[in-house]
């Protein structure tokens, strides 16, 4: 299998920020909405194709703020996921219109919904990657690529 890029959206609005909600045998857990990049794609469509498919809403994209780079192999998920190599592009986005479609049409695999969580508590919340909070949660936010990291 090769490398895959994702794009993902970081989108905060009153001090909350737009996550995905998931469900799996240890409960609930959170991605950021977002997914893989199709070929003759840029990674900005990537972005908002998704936000319209998860989201039922359309943003507007500002700068690049992380890259996350995740190899299965070396992570807890290893047992199903040993043979992914992803590289995740994180832009910060807001919000231009809600409800475009009145519905996600084409909600993440096992989504259950989308949730508004304030930024303060984030580490209250499993959410992936780990890494992430923490640099979204600190007030100087320096760091662009996280490495090799869940």
């Amino acid at each position: 299998m090769g490398i895959r890029n994702s794009a993902k959206a970081v989108i905060v609005k009153n001090t909350k920020i737009a996550l995905i909600k998931k469900y799996d045998e240890e409960g609930f857990f959170y991605i950021f909405p977002g997914g893989g990049q199709e070929k003759g794609e840029t990674l900005k469509s990537a972005v908002i194709r998704e936000c319209l498919e998860e989201l039922d809403a359309a943003v507007q994209i500002h700068e690049l703020i992380h890259i996350r780079e995740y190899i299965g192999e070396n992570h807890e998920f290893a047992h199903f996921d040993k043979d992914v190599h992803q590289i995740e592009f994180y832009f910060l986005c807001s919000i231009v219109r809600e409800n475009v479609n009145g519905a996600p049409i084409q909600p993440d695999t096992d989504q259950i919904s989308v949730e508004w969580i304030p930024l303060t508590d984030l580490h209250k919340s499993r959410v992936y990657p780990i890494a992430i909070v923490e640099v979204l949660q600190r007030a100087e936010k320096t760091e662009v690529y996280l490495g090799d990291v869940n």
